[in-house]
């Protein structure tokens, strides 16, 4: 079997994917081509057949760095590579697609900022039949008009091609009403909104203990 530094340029995993596209590739040689290279007298190839091999046997939720950097040439590094690139792929995957209906949908879908002690703005771009394109971290630290600007919510939304954006921020307060800033926030993103034809359907108050909603309480007019 030929090494890796043996084989020809275009058959290397690395340029196979630039050359070919990634679906070309086995499931080794991607584990091969994500981490680059191997150790003396062991190549990325056989360290990607192993890697492989644990996927089928344990599927992504048995990979560990425990298990990964069990496998001979394969440390600490690229162990840390490959658990990032899985871990990026499955939220990609869990939120891509996924349908919001309602306020409380949001609030589920950004709970892990709703305990937070500083303040997190966050936006949601919607495509037109309501699925999440995208979950973004806009802004950190107290909510006022110079630091969250339009063109920093709609910028975004205008790349995802969005039909529409929900916006939201914790109160570290725990206190789940608007402040006189935040409203005037709200009504600043709804005016760009329909300048940009990019509907702003809703803005959250997370706590851990529950929401507000504009829509809900008829403030988005």
């Amino acid at each position: 079997m030929k090494r890796l530094n043996q084989l020809y340029t275009r058959d290397r995993p690395r340029e196979k994917l630039l050359e070919r596209g990634p679906e070309a590739l086995k499931e080794y040689e991607l584990v091969a081509a994500l981490i680059g290279r191997g150790v003396p007298g062991r190549d990325a190839l056989a360290i990607g057949r192993e890697v492989a091999k644990l996927l089928e046997e344990k599927g992504l939720e048995g990979l560990s760095a425990e298990r990964l950097t069990a496998i001979e040439g394969l440390g600490e590094a690229k162990a840390a590579q490959i658990l990032a690139g899985i871990e990026l792929a499955r939220r990609h995957l869990q939120r891509s697609g996924r349908k919001i209906g309602s306020a409380e949908e949001v609030w589920r879908e950004l709970a892990e900022y709703a305990g937070k002690r500083q303040e997190y703005f966050l936006s949601l771009t919607l495509d037109g039949a309501s699925r999440i394109i995208e979950k973004r971290v806009v802004h950190i630290g107290t909510l006022n008009q110079s630091l969250v600007h339009p063109r920093e919510i709609f910028a975004d939304a205008v790349a995802d091609r969005a039909a529409g954006v929900i916006v939201a921020h914790n109160h570290p307060s725990g206190q789940c009403f608007p402040s006189e800033e935040d409203r005037r926030v709200t009504r600043r993103l709804l005016e760009a909104g329909r300048l940009l034809g990019i509907e702003l359907l809703d803005h959250l108050i997370l706590t851990r203990e529950g929401w507000y909603s504009f829509s809900e309480e008829g403030e988005l007019f």
